[in-house]
């Protein structure tokens, strides 16, 4: 299949040439064509999905239990969390990065 930026693509203000380029946004790549002239932005249609995707993902409020196994405490990670990790990935590490933030904040990084 063919990727929409791999063609030419004029800007629909100014009727020239854009620039690909990408920017950084809460961790995610986002694919862009800039005018150099009028400062025109575009950004690809599969990057603005993947992170709106991501903006729904994190505007839930997950509640899980907090179980006792063995001589740790286990949580369990919502289904949805860990297909959109692999979606993001292609594969999910099984070793995460658990640490303790600050009083009542743990953060584990995949």
């Amino acid at each position: 299949m063919v990727d929409i930026f791999e063609n030419t693509i004029l800007c629909r203000n100014c009727d020239k040439k854009m620039c690909l380029s990408s920017i950084n946004k809460n961790g995610f790549n986002l694919r862009l064509m800039i005018c150099d002239t009028c400062n025109n932005k575009i950004v690809h249609p599969e990057d603005l999905k993947e992170y709106g995707d991501f903006q729904n993902l994190r505007k839930k409020n997950f509640r899980v239990k907090l179980r006792f196994v063995g001589n740790s405490y286990a949580v369990s990670i919502p289904r949805e969390i860990i297909d959109f990790m692999n979606e993001q990935q292609k594969k999910l590490n099984e070793m995460v990065d658990l640490s303790f933030d600050d009083f009542r904040r743990i953060s584990l990084n995949f």
